[in-house]
């Protein structure tokens, strides 16, 4: 039956009321909450942003007024409009980490990385449970790591690197049972990796490196990660041995635990980690063998083992990891010879097996390893020829196998390394000629050939190579001439032919290399003139032809040198005057024109030059006229040789030259009598012997104050008459006074033989000191005696007393008296008492070497005293203290590695240190390249600074160690040597720069960046590349790839 209508109507109509109503209710229910939670999130991350003084105005659309924060920049949602995502990277702003972000309940990803952040992590972050990704890397965040953090068990990324966080890493974390990523490097963190890392089964990265007070022993249940990719601890305190379960990690690609004090023995079970891509273990204690199982790692591609104490063979087993791009086994202990199978590696790009012990021969399988770029074998024992295989590297762009036992003659094949850049050989046995082939490399920017038994002549095809920066040939048999197809080379900076056979005439072409910079043909049999073509060289400066057969004059274009700092022209046949024009020289330091048949005066305007501090030696010339007075405007100058001429006139224009450490002024005209001054007064009869009219007979009377000229007229006969009645009077007196000295000396030496010698403490005769002066002084040997007493102690040390002297005209001097080396106990520097094997005699070290130093960063040197057993060092004395004692004595401070930087850049010179902290008979510098962990050769204060001061401390080594190279002709300018130093300090500069604005991120991929501070600058790379390497690529300048390329994944 059909109901009525508007029943049917009732009836829907109420229906539809029922269900309206029901919605309605259910919206009055929900509505109220969804809006207060979203207004709620408004305002939390409204108040947050508005806690910095001044908010970027990339937040300028965060409006408190909107319903949800949903459109606001750096914020997502979720399709019900409660925030998920916070993701703000490189935005600086000074605020803390919220502690109020707990009420943003959806929140799953939280990133603020490179804000400056500060303060520390509260606690409070472990309640925002639905966190997966938490970022706050690269602030500037204090404190501890709250163990709170263990709450999270969704969180899959914690990334709290590049922070100052303090602290144990809290063994909560072993509860974040999700866990992918952990990245807590470069940060301040100590104490031991928690064990309960081992139970994150989830785990694919683990990198804790930078902190340098983490410390003890890997976890053995880090073997457990059964998913962990990259382990990374570098730069860490890490020390005991690699545990065997790491082999268990069938995952890993990357384990680099580089720069710590891992000891033992590599362990074979790695050889099972089959996805290991990188391997970097350098700068450790790893000791014994290699083992064979690491062949079995078929994707490995970087092994990176250099500086560890590794011994025993190269495994033949390496040859098997065909994926192989670097391997680097440099500065260990590995002998035998280089394997065969290493020619297997068809993608091995560098093969870097410097300072080892390596003998036998170059294997000729290396020929099938066509992907070789660089190939360093210097400072073993090989004793082979050079396979002529070698050519068919194609890629080679580097060879270095200088410091070898290399013989037989240098393949021309060698052409055939089309992309060779660097080639150094020097310091082997190679005979032979110089193949023509080799200077068809287009490429070719360095070839040091140095000391061998090389012979024939130069090719003329060197011209061909036009792309040579440096060329060294220094001492071997080459002869013939010099080719002119050399003016081909406009690259060329360094040429040195010295020390070989080469003859005939110095081509006019030299003048074409125009970017020449240092000129040595020194010692060889070149004739001819000296081509003006020179003086086109505007670079130049250094130009040594000495020990030569040149005539003719000295070219007075040279005068258009101006950056000649060094013009050494001696032991040729040259003749006519000295150029007036070399006054113009103004930079030169050292102008050596000795052993040459010079003529006419001396130029006055030599003395116009105001550089010139080193050195003037005009000797065995054929000079005439007197000294100019002009000549003390040389008030710089330490050494003057004007020995073997046929100058005249008296020696007062020398009286002013207070520098000057030594003179020679002998065989010449010279008469009248010498300057009144300690130099004159110490100076020895063979170096003014040879005048006749020249008064040096040892008296008083023969010195002559400048102020009482000389020249004046005297009757000779009333002078000598009056003399002659002096001496006899002094007769009669020194004959009584020789009776009475006579007992003096009789009771003198029956005191010496029941007690010291007293005179060291000034109560002796003080005619038994021999006294040197190295600068113009104005005290006795008595008055600095009387001052050796125990109240003017200032200091001790492991060479002697220094002692504080106030001298009679109120001047203060420094005095050390050096231990004695004739007693049998000596002064022990590390227990700080007496020893008994004495210590090494440091007087003619520091008197040689301080006494030749003017420098204004130097303490001066005044002079040296000694008897037969006490010697005395004198100094400027300086009130604040040495820069030795802020280095060496425990006075509470340390002296900050910038401070330190800047007294290096301002002194900016290797002179040979004298320092009392290395072992007895160990030279400083051997010392430092005995260390096998360089940083060691740094005060433990130092050690603990930030890792790039560290860094730019390790550069500033690698500096210093140029400085003091064996060969003298390798060490950098001064010039070279500040822009070094200037640059080290810009990089880091920049590096903490990018540091404040960059993110690093996770390495899961097992894929590296770029160091920006892990290499040397570019100023110093390009020293090295024009530079006799002294230094492999993992030398002490992290020049090469090991160290340079790969600071990351720590």
């Amino acid at each position: 039956m059909q109901m009525p209508m508007s029943r049917q109507l009732t009836l829907n109509t109420t229906n539809f009321l029922h269900y309206f109503c029901y919605f309605f209710l259910l919206l009055l229910k929900n509505f109220p909450h969804n809006v207060n939670a979203a207004n709620n999130e408004v305002l939390v991350l409204f108040s947050w942003i508005h806690s910095s003084p001044s908010p970027p105005s990339s937040f300028s659309n965060w409006n408190p007024q909107d319903s949800n924060p949903c459109k606001w920049a750096f914020i997502k949602c979720s399709s019900d409009n409660f925030v998920t995502e916070i993701d703000i990277q490189s935005i600086q702003f000074a605020v803390t980490v919220p502690s109020n972000f707990s009420s943003l309940h959806f929140l799953e990803k939280l990133v603020i990385a490179g804000a400056n952040l500060t303060g520390t992590i509260p606690p409070e972050i472990g309640e925002c449970i639905s966190l997966k990704t938490l970022d706050i890397s690269s602030n500037n965040l204090v404190g501890s790591i709250p163990g709170a953090i263990g709450k999270l068990q969704k969180l899959e990324d914690l990334i709290l690197n590049s922070n100052q966080l303090t602290g144990k890493i809290p063994s909560e974390i072993g509860n974040c049972i999700s866990l992918r990523n952990l990245l807590v490097f470069d940060n301040k963190l100590s104490g031991n990796l928690p064990v309960e890392l081992g139970k994150i089964l989830s785990l694919e990265v683990i990198r804790a490196g930078g902190n340098k007070d983490i410390e003890g022993k890997i976890p053995d249940e880090i073997g457990d990660c059964q998913n962990l990719e990259v382990l990374g601890l570098a730069d860490t305190k890490i020390s005991g041995s690699i545990p065997a379960s790491l082999g268990k990690l069938k995952n890993l690609q990357v384990f680099s635990v580089y720069t710590t004090m891992l000891s033992g023995e590599i362990p074979p079970d790695l050889g099972n980690c089959s996805e290991l891509v990188d391997l970097y273990l350098y700068e450790n204690n790893l000791s014994g063998s290699l083992p064979g199982e690491l062949g079995k790692l078929q994707k490995l591609q970087k092994m990176l083992l250099w500086q560890n104490n590794l011994m025993g063979s190269i495994p033949d087993e390496i040859g098997n990891i065909k994926s192989l791009v670097i391997l680097d086994l440099s500065l260990n202990f590995f002998t035998r010879s280089i394997p065969w199978s290493l020619g297997n590696l068809t993608n091995l790009e560098e093969l870097m097996l410097s300072s080892n012990n390596i003998s036998g021969s170059i294997p000729t399988s290396l020929s099938n390893a066509t992907s070789l770029i660089q190939f360093q074998f210097d400072a073993n024992q090989i004793s082979s020829s050079i396979p002529s295989e070698l050519g068919f590297l194609t890629q080679l762009e580097v060879f270095f196998g200088w410091g070898n036992k290399l013989e037989g003659s240098i393949p021309a094949a060698l052409a055939g390394c089309r992309s060779l850049q660097a080639l150094d050989l020097s310091h082997n046995a190679l005979t032979g000629s110089l193949p023509p082939a080799l200077f068809q490399l287009k490429n070719l920017t360095k070839l040091l050939l140095i000391f061998n038994d090389i012979s024939g002549f130069i090719p003329q095809e060197l011209g061909d190579c036009n792309s040579l920066i440096r060329l060294r040939l220094e001492g071997n048999k080459i002869s013939g001439q010099i080719p002119k197809e050399i003016g081909f080379l406009n690259n060329l900076s360094f040429l040195d032919l010295s020390k070989n056979h080469l003859s005939g005439s110095l081509p006019n072409e030299i003048g074409n290399c125009k970017e020449l910079q240092m000129l040595n043909l020194a010692n060889n049999s070149l004739s001819g003139n000296l081509p003006s073509s020179l003086s086109s060289l505007s670079k130049l400066e250094v130009l040594d032809v000495s020990m030569n057969q040149f005539v003719g004059p000295i070219p007075g274009s040279f005068g258009e040198l101006f950056a000649l700092n060094r013009l050494i022209l001696s032991g040729n046949s040259l003749s006519g005057a000295i150029p007036l024009t070399l006054g113009h020289c103004s930079r030169l330091q050292l102008l050596d024109l000795s052993s040459n048949g010079l003529f006419g005066s001396i130029p006055v305007e030599i003395f116009e030059i105001e550089a010139l501090e080193i050195a003037l030696n005009l000797s065995w010339n054929i000079l005439t006229g007197v000294i100019p007075p002009q000549i003390i405007a040389l008030d710089k100058l330490n050494v003057l040789d004007l020995s073997h001429n046929k100058l005249g006139g008296n020696l007062m224009a020398l009286s002013g030259l207070v520098n000057l450490v030594s003179l020679n002024v002998s065989h010449n005209n010279f008469t009248g009598y010498l300057p009144d001054n300690k130099l004159f007064r110490q100076l020895s009869t063979t170096e003014l012997s040879g005048n006749q009219g020249l008064c040096i007979g040892g008296h008083d009377s023969c010195f002559l104050s400048n102020v009482q000229g000389v020249g004046m007229p005297h009757d000779r006969n009333i002078r000598f008459s009056w003399r002659l009645k002096l001496a006899i009077a002094l007769l009669v007196v020194v004959t009584v006074a020789l009776a009475v000295l006579g007992v003096l000396a009789l009771l003198r030496v029956r005191k010496m033989n029941k007690a010291d010698n007293d005179s060291e403490l000034g109560g002796g005769d003080s005619m038994s000191w021999k006294f040197t002066p190295f600068q113009k002084l104005n005290f006795s040997v008595e008055q600095v005696l009387k001052c050796l007493v125990e109240a003017n102690v200032i200091g001790k040390g492991c060479s002697g007393i220094v002692y504080r002297a106030e001298l009679d005209n109120a001047e203060v001097i420094a005095v050390k008296k050096l231990w004695s080396t004739t007693i049998e106990a000596g002064y022990n520097c590390q227990n700080d008492r007496l020893g008994v094997n004495g210590v090494r005699d440091s007087f003619s070290t520091e008197v040689k070497t301080l006494g030749s130093i003017r420098h204004k960063n130097i303490v001066k040197f005044l002079g040296c005293c000694w008897n037969q057993s006490t010697r005395l060092l004198m100094y400027d004395y300086m009130p604040n203290g040495s820069l030795g004692s802020l280095l060496h004595e425990r006075s509470g401070g340390c002296l900050e590695w910038d401070i330190r930087y800047r007294i290096i850049l301002g002194a900016a010179q290797g002179k040979q240190p004298i320092d009392p902290t290395i072992p007895e008979g160990l030279h400083i510098v051997d010392w430092v390249r005995q260390k096998r962990d360089r940083i060691d050769v740094f005060n433990s204060s130092l050690r603990a600074r930030p890792e790039t001061e560290i860094e730019e401390m390790m550069q500033t080594l690698g500096v210093a160690m140029l400085c003091v190279n064996p060969s003298p002709g390798d060490r950098p300018t001064m010039k070279d040597i500040a822009a070094m130093l200037k640059e080290i300090r810009h990089e880091r500069e920049e590096t903490l720069k990018a540091n404040s604005s960059n993110l690093k991120g996770s390495v899961s991929d097992g894929q590296e960046t770029k160091s920006s501070n892990g290499g040397s600058s570019s100023t110093m790379s390009l020293y090295l590349q024009s530079n006799n390497s002294s230094f492999s690529a993992s030398s002490l300048l992290n020049s090469g790839s090991s160290n340079a390329k790969f600071r990351l994944n720590k």
